[in-house]
């Protein structure tokens, strides 16, 4: 075709191979002011994106960055880089592409600041950063193209947000920007299009050809899953041979604890030595590229891992993807389907592994929704305003700036299209002085008006400080975790301070794949050695924990009204049957709960569907307005389905117990003096600026910034309670962390309509929950009552009752 340069299709002609319509379409529409391609895995998704930037770079291109290419993860820039050095060379272009994350290096940084590459391949992170110097008009002259990899994931979480606000900058920096998404997971297009470009520059979007379905399926074993747990030990002699079978295999896991649990016993029934490794984000940086680098040559046979091989990275010799545990999330299942077989109209190869009899359910649930392409996600809100707190500072560190002008600016973002003058205003005055209660504190005067109406930093020094802190991913604290320096010192990776807080000199845990043991704590490191133990602790990492998604959710209700299940397999088929002859199945309409008698205590199990954490809290809200009736609760434990309580007295009827009127009310009034909101706060505090993480110098501890923020909620919980960190803590706690919005999406779909099933004994549902850990113990009355009658029953057998 006339626009494609003579390079670029001598280079296809060369490799044998055909430009993808949606390639030729890129170029066809390298104008347009905002593109979302839509494009499946091994599609050549990334090269159309880069292809408009060759074609106007050319053989011999002007210096000055061109392109900004952004991407969620570390490792996909690295790989990026890999992947398109390759054409760019091959075609005899003249264009520097080098890549800006976390790990490179203090001296570079400097050189890419001052001489910037053609084409930058970076992270949000490193946007912000590079935004917040007073140069970056300078480094950002003349940017042409900005292209964002999977959009979709970025989409879903604050760092989206900060990204769009950067985005937001850059257009005001460079006029004519061109903006362009890319993603294999899409569920809602007009949506992503909105975050990515609002109006008035509407995002156009481009589908490709999807191609064939992928090849998935639950792998059979011989063993039937256990009634509980999360691990899928019972499934390894199949998996084993599952990974003997195939080229490569990546074995996906929802939790960084899990995948170093399944990789141990993986590896003591790799008889045949076969070479396998492990790959999550808690690693040390030098044994995660070691893994990717083996990947990369075909040396592995196998790697357990976890979202840190979510997106992105082009695995040519991957051809089978095993998820072990129910995926939670359909879009996120087909993502992982999309790392086998990065080849065009060839299908991608998968297996389920349910680590327990219900997510067997949830498993077949997932394929069939894989299957007809319904992809879940819930719709955004508005943009966070502790990520707008924290972009005014950022801006503020870059050089003074007009306050209605940075107002117009952020408008343009989609998250934040709907913000009002007097939100931006608030957070405006929250950036410049700490808010009402703390204005009197020097350390949160921050920004000052000058005589030219501009907002500016009090004491230019402060940027150093605000760009220490910038980010939106805090994660609980962790210590880095060595090698004894006698040993060599090498670096294993990473685990949180309260599990380090746990240790004593001789506890082992695993880490890496290998079992370790705790020599002791030197400058916030913790020393290890090797060691022959045969049961470590479990180390606890940051990361993840995935809830249901609520599409899901529906469609295992929606499975229980059939009147059998050819579909599953007999033990979990049978299960269902017993379950609906005892009792019944829950539906979605309606809610079932059901109470029955346990070694002496009365039990009430209530099947909500609504996910991990918005059943946690339905069990303090339940167990708070038992207390509040009399009924004495002792205790419960919730899963993604439902929540088991445990008391002295039974309910006889549920429906007051789960009348919606004030229930809001209630638990913001429960919430506010819990941890959970302390938790909420701290988190929001640090990203919105308040708290800082880290300090020219030093490294605050969790433990430190935990106090600091205890003390500071508490006095603006008592001398300013409608403080902006408030109301943002607020709101970001019954999101997130608890999930109330579920609760009560659960409440209005079933209006009041209660299937209250009294029974003798434990049903067929209700009898894993017994098995669940995390039982959260109630403090109440019943506490009492329990040593009372223990008093009087140890008095009647000393006769003096």
């Amino acid at each position: 075709m006339s626009n494609v340069p003579p390079f670029i299709d001598t280079w296809f002609a060369a490799r044998g191979w055909a430009m993808h319509p949606h390639q030729h379409e890129m170029l066809e529409r390298a104008g347009a002011p905002a593109l979302l391609l839509i494009a499946p895995t091994g599609g050549g998704k990334t090269l159309a994106g880069f292809l408009p930037s060759l074609a106007d770079l050319g053989p011999d291109p002007a210096p000055g960055l061109h392109t900004l290419y952004i991407s969620p993860l570390k490792a996909l820039t690295a790989d990026i880089r890999r992947n398109l050095r390759a054409p760019v060379d091959e075609m005899g272009l003249s264009i520097r592409i080098e890549d800006r994350t976390g790990d490179t290096s203090h001296t570079q940084r400097r050189r890419q600041r001052a001489d910037p590459p053609h084409i930058l391949l970076t992270t949000p992170e490193s946007l912000a950063l590079m935004l917040s110097y007073e140069d970056a008009p300078r480094i950002f002259a003349g940017l042409k193209r900005v292209i964002v990899d999977e959009v979709h994931a970025l989409a879903e979480s604050k760092r989206g947000d900060q990204l769009m606000l950067g985005l937001a900058r850059l257009a005001a920096l460079c006029p004519g920007l061109s903006r362009v998404g890319l993603s294999a997971t899409v569920e809602d297009p007009p949506a992503i299009g909105r975050f990515l470009a609002p109006a008035p520059k509407a995002c156009e979007i481009l589908q490709a050809d999807p191609g064939p379905d992928p090849d998935i399926a639950m792998l059979e074993t011989d063993a039937p899953p256990p009634w509980s747990g999360g691990g899928g030990r019972y499934a390894i002699p199949a998996i084993l041979d599952e990974v003997r079978r195939h080229r490569t295999t990546l074995i996906f896991h929802n939790t960084r604890a899990q995948a170093e649990i399944f990789f141990h016993d993986l590896w003591l029934a790799n008889d045949a030595g076969l070479p396998i490794g492990i790959h999550h984000g808690s690693l040390a940086r030098e044994a995660r590229e070691k893994v990717e680098a083996a990947m990369a040559e075909g040396a592995l046979r196998a790697v357990v891992c976890t979202g840190s091989l979510d997106l992105g990275i082009d695995w040519g010799d991957v051809d089978l993807v095993i998820q072990v545990g129910a995926p939670k999330n359909v879009k996120r299942l087909v993502q992982r389907i999309g790392r086998a077989n990065h080849r065009y109209n060839a299908p991608s190869k998968a297996l389920l592994v349910p680590a327990n009899r219900f997510e067997v359910v949830e498993c077949v649930a997932a394929l069939q929704a894989a299957r007809a392409h319904d992809l879940d996600g819930d719709p955004r809100g508005p943009g966070p305003r502790d990520v707008l707190c924290q972009h005014i500072l950022a801006t503020a560190a870059a050089g003074p700036f007009d306050a209605d002008a940075l107002y117009d600016e952020v408008t343009t973002a989609g998250p934040y299209t709907t913000l009002t003058r007097p939100a931006f205003d608030a957070c405006l005055d929250f950036a410049a002085t700490g808010g009402y209660a703390l204005r009197a504190y020097d350390r949160w005067q921050r920004l000052k008006r000058g005589p030219d109406g501009r907002w500016a930093l009090r004491d230019p020094r402060a940027a150093k400080q605000i760009r220490m802190n910038l980010g939106t991913i805090v994660d609980t604290e962790t210590l880095k975790v060595r090698m004894q320096r006698h040993r060599g010192g090498a670096p294993l990776g990473e685990v949180e301070e309260g599990f380090a807080a746990t240790l004593t000199p001789g506890d082992t845990f695993l880490i890496g794949g290998q079992i370790v043991r705790y020599e002791g704590l030197r400058e916030m490191t913790v020393e290890v050695t090797r060691s022959a133990s045969a049961t470590p602790k479990i180390a606890t990492f940051m990361g993840t924990k995935f809830a249901t998604s609520t599409q899901l959710s529906d469609r295992i209700l929606t499975m229980f009204r059939q009147p059998d299940w050819p579909e599953l397999p007999r033990h979990t088929a049978e299960w269902l049957a017993l379950q609906r002859k005892v009792s019944r199945l829950p539906r979605r309409e309606r809610l079932l709960i059901e109470s029955f008698p346990h070694e002496g205590r009365a039990h009430t199990c209530v099947y909500g569907f609504a996910g991990r954490n918005a059943q946690q809290t339905l069990g303090l809200l339940l167990t708070q307005r038992m207390e509040a009736a009399g009924l004495a609760p002792l205790g419960f434990v919730a899963t993604d389905y439902a929540t088991l309580i445990w008391g002295l007295d039974p309910v006889t009827d549920p429906a007051p117990l789960l009348d919606g009127d004030n229930l809001r009310e209630a638990f913001e009034t429960w919430l506010a003096g819990n941890a959970v909101m302390k938790r909420t706060f701290r988190a929001s505090a640090i990203v919105a600026g308040l708290i800082e993480r880290n300090t020219p110098g030093r490294r605050k501890t969790g433990r430190q910034a935990t106090f600091s923020s205890d003390i500071l909620y508490d006095t603006l919980a008592k001398y300013d309670p409608g403080h902006l960190m408030l109301e943002i803590t607020r709101e970001e706690a019954m999101k997130g962390l608890v999930d109330f919005g579920r609760i009560e999406a659960m409440l209005a779909r079933t209006k009041g309509r209660i299937d209250h099933v009294p029974l003798s004994r434990v049903t067929p549902l209700a009898a894993p929950l017994f098995l669940e850990p995390g039982r959260v113990p109630v403090t109440g009355t019943a506490e009492q009552r329990l040593i009372d009658e223990a008093a009087e029953r140890l008095m009647a057998e000393a006769g003096l009752a």
